[in-house]
């Protein structure tokens, strides 16, 4: 059963709400060095929640992501991994994936074509 949450991730964060031991944040707009500390902010006030073991991101609509977007994506990583948990990043657009590939990144946060299979 998933429950809404309440937000302050500014206008990056169109939703958030929890499901079982993840938290699916759906993202929007482009994520860049201008916005992405509220993006930050939101994210690690959802880690801060105990039991949470996964991090969803639908960024179906991110049309485009510079480094500092990767720093927080790898940051909430970072965390999750201390207690056995992952980053899934849903609904990529081509611009997104291209990024993350050449980055290597697509190696170390789980890939899922949508928010279905990276709940399963």
């Amino acid at each position: 059963m998933s429950n809404p949450t309440t937000t302050n991730g500014g206008d990056l964060v169109a939703g958030v709400r929890r499901v079982g031991d993840a938290v699916v944040i759906t993202v929007r707009g482009e994520v860049d060095l201008h916005n992405s500390p509220a993006l930050r902010a939101e994210i690690l006030r959802q880690l801060v929640d105990t039991g949470v073991r996964r991090l969803v991101l639908n960024l179906s609509a991110v049309p485009y992501m510079d480094s500092s977007g990767i720093a927080v994506f790898v940051e909430a990583l970072q965390k999750l991994r201390r207690v056995g948990g992952k980053v899934c990043l849903t609904d990529l657009q081509p611009r997104v994936r291209g990024l993350l590939e050449i980055a290597r990144l697509d190696t170390i946060f789980a890939l899922c074509p949508d928010e279905g299979s990276a709940l399963r």
